[in-house]
């Protein structure tokens, strides 16, 4: 892939950015039909592919007022010329001049237009060309009830550029939302393509890219977009895959794992397991001596280092082994520690190497004041939450989040100065100068009790391997969360989304990688 294809492929944008984007195209001369008529015919050539003749003879063309009903109406067109049976939907009189020629041609060659959505209740496929990008008020009356009834319907619904009544940015269902069986997202990613509120009405999503220069993208985005789809291409570059026929392990990274407890040693087991995967070439680990017998069971290539502990069996201080930080190239903590062990996270405040927390390694940071702490920190820290840790590292954006993730993500990272993976929906990485890293395939099979301490073991193995060979740490962190998201997907095409369970993840990262294509 060449890296205009990548740039186009992986930006992701505002619905400002693109009105800008889009600007820059018509004063430079590129004809606003023009650019409707290769954006729709891509749209109705996947609809063509996805839905044949044969299989769907009729098509619902939803017809708004803007552009984006000038869009669906190109398709209409199209599909007509093609053979299929089409009937639009029309509710508002008055069109954009641009979608009212569009509309007059369509009468012109038969296109049957209706004013009551009922009308098109016994068509194979409903196109939706509502709304496009830019909504910013609420569906209501006639459209709403429309909206609402084709959600109702058995056919599916395939949406342009992005489902009528979904904002741009934020997600949000603006009253009322199409919920689409495929989306056809049009030139670049939109933001709201990303935020949790946006998926259950998105469907399965491609993007068209009717061919945007770069110039154009980079001249708005400030020639460095800061919002990105991590593709596969560029995740899978940055693994660690091949290594030099001279290396040996002490140039493979050394991580030191701090995690477990009396009562949650599973995860400690499941975090030294997603390490081990990543190929870290030294894996130390530091458990309370009760549990040290288990560990050294489960892994017993890895140095288990026991520590003493408290009466409710979490590590009451870090060994003597432990806490010579220099032995690392990085240092993961928090799976399974519980709140007991506030002095060992103090400690490793400290590291003067990058710092992975987790789970509650990052309860106990909250307790002691997130920004404070890590205010002090001369190297890179990595905090991995999900929606409940991220609250209460930082509070004061809770409502934020609620409303805006991504948002409430990019300010957390400036504030913080650390960089924060977040755990949803869509894992999101986003860095303290702004940069917005999006994992784009998930699946709701990972939604499991110790999905997250495989996480956190993989991810600092990559960081200590990384730092070893002084290279990017924040692509660790993201080809991390993307091999991750892969072996999810991956087990649960095999197994059903049942069948991934935290160990049988973690047994497959290196199946899953190994069957991606280079």
């Amino acid at each position: 892939m060449s890296h205009k294809e990548e740039l186009a492929n992986s930006v992701i944008v505002t619905a400002e950015q693109m009105r800008q984007i889009e600007s820059q195209l018509f004063a430079a001369g590129m004809p606003v039909p023009a650019l409707m008529e290769k954006a729709a015919t891509l749209v109705a050539q996947k609809v063509e592919q996805e839905y044949p003749l044969s299989n769907t003879p009729s098509i619902g063309v939803l017809v708004g007022p803007g552009h984006n009903g000038g869009d669906a109406l190109v398709v209409a067109r199209e599909l007509h010329l093609a053979g299929y049976s089409v009937l639009r939907y029309q509710p508002l009189e008055k069109l954009k001049e641009l979608t009212a020629q569009q509309a007059n041609y369509c009468d012109y060659l038969g296109i049957v237009c209706h004013k009551a959505i009922e009308q098109l209740k016994d068509c194979d496929v409903i196109i939706d060309g509502l709304f496009g990008f830019g909504l910013e008020r609420s569906l209501s009356g006639e459209i709403a009830e429309a909206v609402d009834q084709v959600n109702q319907w058995p056919q599916p619904t395939v949406s342009i550029d992005i489902p009528s009544g979904i904002h741009t940015d934020t997600g949000e269902v603006l009253g009322t939302a199409i919920q689409a069986k495929r989306t056809f997202c049009l030139g670049l990613w939109k933001l709201g393509f990303f935020q949790s509120s946006a998926l259950t009405y998105l469907g399965e999503v491609e993007c068209l890219n009717f061919g945007i220069p770069e110039f154009a993208i980079t001249t708005v985005l400030s020639s460095s977009p800061k919002r990105r789809l991590i593709t596969p291409v560029k995740a899978r570059s940055t693994l660690p895959l091949n290594r030099p026929l001279t290396t040996h392990k002490y140039q493979q990274g050394h991580l030191l794992l701090i995690c477990g407890s009396y009562h949650y040693a599973g995860s400690a087991i499941l975090a030294g397991l997603g390490a081990k995967a990543s190929g870290v070439g030294m894996l130390s680990i530091a458990v309370p001596k009760s549990i040290k017998s288990l560990l050294v069971n489960h892994l017993p290539e890895s140095l288990i280092l026991d520590c003493p502990e408290t009466d409710n069996g979490a590590i009451a201080e870090l060994s003597a082994v432990a806490t010579n930080f220099s032995r690392y190239n990085a240092i993961a903590c928090g799976p399974g520690l519980t709140l007991d062990s506030i002095t060992p996270l103090r400690e490793v405040l400290g590291a003067s190497c990058p710092i992975l927390l987790d789970a509650d390694g990052l309860n106990l940071l909250a307790q002691l004041g997130t920004t404070a702490q890590l205010s002090q920190r001369q190297f890179p820290t990595l905090l991995t939450p999900h929606a409940g840790e991220f609250k209460r590292l930082f509070p004061e954006l809770s409502e934020i989040l609620s409303k805006d993730p991504l948002n409430a993500l990019e300010r957390a990272a400036t504030q913080a100065q650390a960089t924060i993976l977040f755990k949803g929906a869509r894992t999101a990485i986003a860095e303290p100068e702004g940069t917005l890293q999006i994992i784009g395939d998930s699946t709701p099979a990972l939604a499991r009790g110790g999905s997250g301490d495989v996480l956190t073991g993989l991810i600092g193995g990559l960081l200590a391997h990384s730092a070893q060979q002084n290279r990017s740490l924040v692509n660790a962190v993201t080809a991390g969360a993307w091999w991750h998201s892969q072996t999810g997907i991956f087990v649960a095409n095999r197994r059903s989304q049942l069948g991934v369970d935290a160990f049988t993840l973690s047994q497959n990262l290196i199946p899953a990688i190994a069957q991606q294509s280079p």
